[in-house]
């Protein structure tokens, strides 16, 4: 298997109200597939070193309901949920994503399309949000997001190559 690679997702921004993320793992398709859509595998990477994931449901279906929730390490309660829209296993997932916060409405919520892409004995995953309007982009970008964001995509990497 080849080297396995750290903090190398890169995060452009492709139109006003669009976040994408695009990162390779050293991992097999079905394998990256499988740790981002099984709870247990979940519960391993969402966090990355910012917490302990306390909660995962995910209802893999068309119309089925995730939730992710973590304990964080200022001891406050992290949580998202969103509902499938699409689903292409091994290749596409769509669903909805709402930040939990007093007030959060699914009405808006972003619109998040995962591509599970493989060469070889690699995968690119690319992560397309959508949010509507580019003050809730620039929100999502200024929260921190990304620095979570490439340790859960390292830890992600750590999982699915531990499934050989």
């Amino acid at each position: 298997m080849t080297d396995t690679t750290t903090g190398t997702a890169k995060v452009t921004l492709p139109a006003d109200d669009q976040i994408l993320i695009t990162r390779d793992f050293a991992a097999p398709r079905q394998h990256v597939y499988r740790a981002w859509t099984t709870p247990d595998l979940v519960k391993r990477w969402w966090a990355g070193k910012r917490g302990t994931v306390t909660s995962v449901d995910i209802d893999l279906r068309v119309g089925g309901q995730w939730r992710y929730v973590m304990l964080a390490n200022g001891n406050f309660e992290v949580a998202f949920h969103g509902e499938y829209r699409e689903i292409v296993p091994n290749e596409r997932l769509v669903h909805t994503e709402v930040y939990e916060t007093p007030g959060a409405l699914d009405v808006d919520a972003p619109v998040v399309t995962v591509t599970f892409a493989e060469s070889g004995d690699r995968t690119t995953v690319t992560i397309l949000t959508e949010t509507h309007t580019k003050e809730l982009r620039d929100a999502i970008l200024e929260s921190g997001m990304e620095g979570g964001m490439q340790e859960s995509m390292d830890a992600l990497e750590e999982v699915a190559v531990s499934l050989d």
